[in-house]
């Protein structure tokens, strides 16, 4: 049964969406993640133009982080102070992913900017998360223990002015860092159309040294404001967001992910980070594949937007 998605202009299987739902809410309930790295890449492959995949899972993800940031209010395990901090700099990032996002569509480079992006970013990001994994494993197949640093262990970030302490996370650390991470995942958001909590959440366990009992949680709000605020300025500005493609993503989602919490559960840590890894590098040679693959026209004639 197909379904016409208004805003992306084109008839689409309404089983096939809410299977890519299920599918992708599976991986994030197992793997612990936001799936917008994987759901805007699928919704690309079954022919939505980039531009329209990135401004509509930007609202998937925030509903999706809404939910979240309840749970983990409900077990305080939230730092607002620490949230705030990140969210100077992500709503900043956010505006600016959006100015360029109009930029590149106007000029007609958005699909080739969005592909090099995620080719560039998910091939790094799972390349690295398999040699983590692989190396996970083989220390716990020869019985050592994992190479931990210690808590009280500085970099040189935290030798940078303009600290700040923070009660609920209980660390005394210079804003500045902060700011940049913020900014860097509300811009990347609104770019690429991925919540960023597979790169928000490593970078503040392992640059700022944040317990990880509340670094999810928090990311989360980071998520929720800066897709939110994605997801309203590209309905105002490009007019992009097609909410019926949103609502089928979000009720496959929410059932996938119950689903893939419980088998999450079942399988040892160092094999997801693996199974992960390789999920992510995947995805990126995929859009590889499709960089360097002749289109099936070689040219194309498009309007110019402020034009006649």
């Amino acid at each position: 049964m197909e379904i016409y998605l208004p805003i992306a202009d084109l008839p689409v299987n309404v089983f096939l969406l809410f299977a890519m739902g299920i599918a992708v809410g599976f991986i994030s309930g197992m793997f612990g993640i936001g799936g917008g790295f994987l759901m805007t890449p699928l919704l690309i492959f079954v022919g939505i133009s980039p531009a329209v995949a990135v401004a509509s899972v930007a609202s998937h993800i925030a509903a999706s982080s809404f939910s979240g940031v309840i749970a983990y209010w409900r077990r305080r395990a939230l730092d607002f102070a620490l949230a705030s901090m990140l969210l100077i700099g992500g709503i900043l990032g956010t505006m600016t992913g959006v100015w360029l996002f109009s930029i590149l569509r106007t000029v007609g480079q958005l699909d080739l900017t969005i592909g090099l992006c995620y080719l560039t970013l998910l091939s790094a990001v799972g390349s690295m998360m398999i040699v983590e994994g692989l190396r996970a494993i083989a220390r716990a197949r020869s019985g050592k223990p994992a190479d931990i640093r210690r808590p009280g262990s500085h970099t040189w970030i935290h030798g940078l002015p303009i600290k700040v302490r923070f009660k609920q996370s209980k660390i005394y650390v210079s804003v500045i860092p902060l700011w940049v991470i913020g900014f860097g995942i509300g811009f990347i958001g609104a770019i690429m159309g991925i919540g960023g909590g597979f790169l928000l959440v490593p970078a503040l366990i392992y640059l700022m040294r944040v317990p990880t009992g509340v670094v999810i949680g928090t990311s989360m709000i980071l998520t929720l404001v800066t897709m939110a605020g994605a997801t309203v300025m590209h309905a105002g500005t490009n007019h992009l967001v097609d909410v019926v493609l949103a609502l089928i993503l979000m009720v496959g989602g929410v059932i996938g992910a119950q689903f893939g919490a419980r088998a999450g559960q079942k399988i040892r840590g160092e094999q997801l980070r693996l199974l992960l890894g390789i999920l992510v590098l995947l995805v990126g040679l995929r859009f590889a594949f499709d960089l360097v693959l002749q289109p099936d026209e070689l040219f194309s004639l498009r309007p110019i937007e402020g034009r006649l």
